[in-house]
């Protein structure tokens, strides 16, 4: 499973296995108690977390959904992100951002055509997109913190595969 070297921004990855979903399953019951990283398994998903010792806000988790092809080989889907708050958090601000910005547009298109001053409806406008820069580059500058701990559960999902010799 080779990622690209760009940070993009919820990596997926794809892998088919030749095993069967209870004994992947199985791979990830002695590591409940695995200091290293916080593993929880629901259904058919498992959630492969940095520990709160060692996470920071931008620590990324990883979500793997384990889909069976056949009786015996079974399709792996993972998907790196951010915490579900952190995710949450960034997508209401863009959102709310981006609801302000037009609502300003229809604020100064109203105002313009009223032929009154139109200075604070664009300044606000201006604010929106200077404030959705800033989330763009601190969302950016999240994910290249969090890009280390990303790789390492990466490298970490590898060494379990490898115990079963996938």
């Amino acid at each position: 499973m080779q990622m690209d070297q760009e940070i993009v921004l919820r990596p997926r990855f794809q892998k088919s296995l030749s095993m069967t979903r209870e004994v992947f399953m199985g791979l990830f019951d002695a590591l409940h108690s695995d200091k290293q990283y916080v593993v929880s398994k629901a259904d058919a998903h498992v959630f492969i977390r940095i520990p709160k010792n060692r996470s920071h806000f931008w620590s990324p988790e990883l979500h793997l959904e384990v889909q069976e092809e056949t009786d015996d080989r079974l399709l792996l889907k993972g998907l790196y992100g951010p915490k579900p708050t952190v995710w949450t958090m960034f997508m209401f601000l863009h959102f709310l951002v981006a609801g302000l910005f037009i609502a300003s547009s229809i604020w100064l298109y109203t105002r313009f055509t009223l032929k009154d001053s139109i200075n604070f409806p664009l300044i606000f406008m201006i604010l929106m997109l200077l404030i959705w820069v800033v989330l763009y580059i601190s969302g950016r500058m999240g994910r290249k913190k969090g890009e280390d701990q990303m790789k390492e559960l990466q490298q970490f999902l590898d060494r379990v595969l490898e115990t079963e010799g996938v």
